[in-house]
């Protein structure tokens, strides 16, 4: 028989799961305001830019309103400009009742010392009397014109305000004819064909089209508890940073390719267990300038289970199984076969980890394992264990530096405040 050492190679544990892909960002295109579909303007299925034009609503409604309000504003300044003319009217009737009351009033003195002297008639005292009083009400009804006026002048500044806040709106709603990608990605078909008549503006305004983003590109991933509480450990322990803390690497393939072509790292884990599935959902970010990724499919994650350390490894072919127990057999100091219970992990390297069960210096029964029992005395050939696969992932991983981190494109980031009004989103 054959027996051999087990080799110690550094490793990262690199643990499975499958994943979704889904995109960062999914915008409902809804019509803002009512009216005939004029046009279409986008070939379905392709790729739009922030501000591309998707659609037309028949602006034409929407124009007689905005003339409207607009004549409405001119009205409305016409008649502040009459309300000051009023206001400059009764104020210049307020200074010559003024320069009148003045007058009565000396006028009456001068009646009061004359009427002492018996100068004049208690006749003419009572005429200069009364136009006395008069003059006085001739300028109390001046300051009643200029506060009336003074009235006209608010009422119109408040009607200027609201026709300007009608231009605005009807302008807004005209913008709202002409319905804008708000985000770059790829469309989906039209969902309403030219002719038909829109809702828009309330929660049922009709979805014309969908647009999906592509790159980056998300994928949603379920670890379940015995997973979800390693990686608390190992954080614990400073074995392993949390992906909440850290943006560890992530590498993914498609059902149909080979090796894990796509490197990107965690985006996001979830705040607490979902109590129906004990599943804890996290979430990882590709970048996808080639658009292979498409929201949707499933894919094939690879996430660092562990820190760097040194694993060891043995073939499968080692390994043998009495019903849910595993075991290998090794040769003692005496060339005694031991029969050694084993934990297994995953396949690294071509080879078996072996968790706990095997010493670095163990001699293990590599070959003939069925020709061997325990306590049984042979004769071994020693062979060494060769490492035959290099692995499709590294030895070793740090987690990715903050200038490398992938995030929604700036581009759609500014451009969305600008596009926002043109649409309804769901995200």
């Amino acid at each position: 028989m054959t027996v051999a050492k087990p080799v110690i190679h550094p490793i990262v544990q690199w643990d499975e799961y499958t994943g979704r892909l889904d995109a960062i960002d999914f915008v409902e295109v809804r019509a803002r305001v009512s009216g005939y579909l004029q046009s279409v303007h986008f070939d379905e299925g392709q790729m739009v830019n922030v501000g591309d034009l998707l659609f037309v609503i028949d602006p034409k409604p929407y124009d007689a309103e905005l003339i409207s309000a607009k004549a409405r504003v001119v009205e409305a300044q016409a008649k502040l400009a009459e309300a000051e003319a009023v206001l400059h009217q009764a104020s210049a009737k307020k200074n010559e009742n003024q320069a009148q009351l003045s007058l009565r009033d000396s006028q009456f003195n001068r009646l009061k010392t004359l009427k002492q002297s018996s100068a004049i008639s208690q006749d003419e005292l009572d005429v200069g009397r009364s136009e006395l009083v008069q003059s006085k009400s001739s300028l109390e009804s001046a300051d009643a014109q200029i506060e009336s006026a003074k009235a006209g002048i608010a009422t119109a500044n408040a009607a200027i305000a609201t026709a300007q806040s009608n231009v605005a709106t009807a302008e807004l709603n005209l913008s709202y004819t002409r319905i804008t990608a708000p985000i770059a990605g790829r469309i989906s078909r039209r969902l309403v064909t030219q002719g038909n008549l829109v809702n828009g503006g309330s929660a049922g305004s009709t979805m014309l089209t969908t647009i999906v983003s592509l790159d980056p590109i998300h994928c949603y991933f379920d670890a379940n508890e015995h997973e979800f509480l390693k990686y608390a450990r190992l954080d614990r322990e400073g074995k392993r940073t949390s992906s909440r803390e850290a943006k560890n690497p992530v590498y993914l393939r498609l059902i149909d390719e080979d090796g894990f072509p796509h490197l990107g790292h965690m985006d996001f884990v979830d705040n607490r267990v979902d109590p129906n599935t004990g599943t804890m959902r996290g979430r990882a970010i590709f970048p996808n300038a080639d658009r292979a990724l498409i929201p949707g499919l499933f894919a094939e994650l690879r996430l660092p289970g562990s820190g760097r350390y040194d694993a060891t490894l043995i073939p499968d072919s080692a390994i043998g199984s009495d019903q849910s127990e595993k075991f290998v057999f090794v040769v003692n100091d005496q060339n005694k076969i031991e029969r050694h219970p084993v934990t297994l992990g995953p396949i690294a390297k071509g080879l078996r980890i072996i968790r706990t069960g095997v010493q670095p210096s163990d001699l293990i029964v590599t070959h003939g394992l069925q020709r061997v029992a325990p306590d049984r005395e042979v004769d071994a050939t020693e062979e060494t264990i060769e490492i035959t696969e290099a692995g499709d992932l590294p030895d070793d991983y740090q987690p990715v530096p903050k200038e490398q981190w992938l995030s929604i494109s700036a581009k759609n980031s500014d451009a969305n405040s600008d596009a926002v009004s043109n649409v309804g989103g769901q995200e």
